[in-house]
């Protein structure tokens, strides 16, 4: 696959298809070490800025590096990812044209700090958190607390 990485409209460097992708195409995969979640909130609870990916299996992720943790988020995307046999792999939603940024909603689903969006879609919800912690935030608002549980 043809990719390149350059400075993107959205968030500092981005990746970029070269030549078209068709729907369904697995992409590029997410490398990198595989951590638990709390081996990565010792390494980077004072780091604004963070390449790791969380695993379905909700204890770990992966910490990443290479073309992949250049993919952006974005609230339309026209990528998706898939954990295939223990490899997470980012596919085309629907064919990619040349030229194009390759993003992905991120759903990211914990955290303490704003997670603000910058993707620029029509029906972007401002934020990089998935739409369900989202309500679970103002749930909890609601009923006096902070986010993270713990009294407002």
């Amino acid at each position: 696959m043809s990719v390149i990485i350059r400075q993107s409209r959205i968030h500092s460097n981005g990746c970029y298809t070269t030549e078209p992708i068709k729907r369904g195409t697995r992409i590029v995969e997410y490398v990198g070490q595989r951590i638990t979640k709390e081996e990565a909130d010792e390494l980077y609870d004072e780091v604004a800025e963070t390449y790791l990916f969380g695993l379905d299996d909700g204890k770990h992720v992966i910490d990443g590096f290479g073309v992949a943790a250049f993919v952006n988020h974005s609230c339309a995307p026209n990528c998706e990812t898939d954990q295939i046999g223990g490899s997470v792999w980012i596919s085309a939603r629907r064919d990619i044209q040349p030229g194009e940024e390759l993003t992905y909603d991120y759903n990211l689903y914990d955290g303490d700090d704003d997670a603000p969006c910058f993707c620029g879609a029509k029906r972007c919800r401002g934020s990089m958190y998935s739409l369900s912690f989202l309500r679970k935030q103002a749930k909890q608002r609601a009923n006096g607390s902070k986010p993270n549980g713990k009294p407002a």
